[in-house]
């Protein structure tokens, strides 16, 4: 059975940092892209960061670009995403995302490409 558990979410003020977890079970994780949607209250999901299974390619939202960092640890089963300089507009629920692909390089933004989702973790900045 597949799981992905997000985890690092929380309050935070305009400008500050956070770090988001997934942690990955279940599947072979290095067979696996990997991303990160959100979807703020009354809004479509969007795409906010994805990397392929290497790890040496990422891809991001114009609006999180220079601000969020999207990483994997394939030894950990691990993908974190790294938020700074927060914004109000970037509170949501932020879920992770898997896709099994045969492209080592690959990272993909659209989630109907992702097959296995979490639940998602809360992410609230304060203005």
């Amino acid at each position: 059975q597949v799981q992905l558990v997000e985890s690092g979410g929380g309050l935070v003020q305009a400008g500050g940092s956070l770090k988001l977890s997934c942690a990955a079970s279940g599947l072979t994780f290095t067979s696996n892209a990997m991303g990160w949607f959100r979807q703020a209250p009354g809004k479509e999901r969007e795409f906010v960061a994805g990397i392929s299974r290497n790890g040496q390619n990422t891809g991001y939202a114009d609006s999180v670009k220079g601000r969020f960092t999207i990483s994997r640890d394939n030894a950990k089963n691990t993908v974190l995403l790294q938020m700074n300089s927060l914004k109000a507009e970037d509170t949501a629920v932020y879920s992770c995302a898997a896709t099994q692909t045969t492209y080592s390089s690959f990272w993909y933004s659209s989630s109907s490409r992702y097959v296995y989702w979490g639940q998602g973790t809360q992410v609230t900045v304060s203005s």
